[in-house]
């Protein structure tokens, strides 16, 4: 159980500093109207990118095996708070100390993560529907045809916005798709499962998404849009048809724990800009 609880806040350092790592990267190249593999080879030559990545996919790793034993709604709220990290580390990079009102904030995700820790129960997955594979695969189709249309027809924190909440959309399915896998017994059901290779659609299609959102946005704002898709949607479909559930006589915990730390989440993203009556500028040291 402990082990499940620091394999989840470990995915949520990894991602949060990955964000840093490749935002510096993807706004070294300009933008295209098009998403397609080319976009995904001149951002991924970029070694911001792929440090950013390299500690994305250790997130990943890390979330799966909390998925073993932790609800999808307390792993991918977990995993929202690493917006927290961006935001300090953004603080650090532009030498600014973060205003009284960011901290608090910080304080209400924290109370969050704790209440989430308390109320979430750990539990295997229960089998998934027939028609769940089917579904996936539905989605991945789904997400990819509106994200092409939405890189022709929208451009600046609109498109970044949008693209960075089918970012998350993909994501959340490749954690429902881990959570789903978590049901079978042994390695060669996995291997014969479609939903392993939606899970594969799914990453491939996240990770090209969020790099057009930077590309056209801040990353704060993709960050924001990518997290609350990613946190609300699997969160409700687990809790619906995965069998994911609170602790006995905690759930009104869980709830509020779930609405601080994804309320938290967003709030932070976009206090983006420096309060300049309450910051101080960080003096170097000697």
């Amino acid at each position: 159980m402990a082990l499940a609880y620091l394999a989840a806040f470990g995915s949520a350092l990894c991602y949060g500093v990955g964000s840093i790592l490749q935002d510096t990267a993807a706004k070294r190249v300009e933008a295209d109207s098009t998403i397609d593999a080319r976009l995904l080879v001149r951002i991924t030559t970029q070694l911001p990118y792929l440090l950013g990545l390299g500690l994305d996919l250790a997130g990943f790793i890390l979330s799966l095996l909390a998925l073993l034993r932790l609800p999808l709604f307390a792993v991918q709220a977990i995993a929202a708070s690493s917006i927290g990290v961006v935001v300090v580390l953004s603080s650090v990079i532009n030498k600014v100390w973060p205003p009284q009102r960011r901290l608090l904030i910080l304080g209400v995700l924290a109370v969050g993560l704790v209440s989430l820790a308390a109320a979430a129960s750990p539990d295997r997955p229960k089998a998934a529907p027939s028609w769940f594979g089917v579904a996936m695969w539905i989605g991945v189709v789904v997400i990819a045809a509106v994200g092409v249309a939405v890189a022709r027809t929208l451009t600046g924190e609109r498109a970044g916005a949008v693209l960075g909440g089918l970012s998350g959309l993909a994501f959340g399915g490749t954690a429902l798709c881990a959570r789903a896998l978590e049901a079978h017994s042994d390695v060669s059901a996995v291997l014969r499962d479609p939903l392993l290779y939606a899970l594969l659609a799914f990453g491939a299609l996240a990770i090209t998404l969020y790099a057009a959102a930077l590309q056209r946005g801040t990353v704060t704002i993709a960050t924001a849009c990518q997290y609350a898709l990613e946190t609300v949607v699997p969160s409700l479909i687990g809790l619906a048809v995965l069998g994911d559930a609170a602790r006995a006589g905690l759930a009104g915990v869980a709830v509020v724990g779930f609405i601080c730390t994804l309320g938290a989440a967003i709030v932070l993203t976009f206090d983006t800009s420096p309060d300049r009556a309450r910051d101080r500028r960080l003096q170097p040291s000697g």
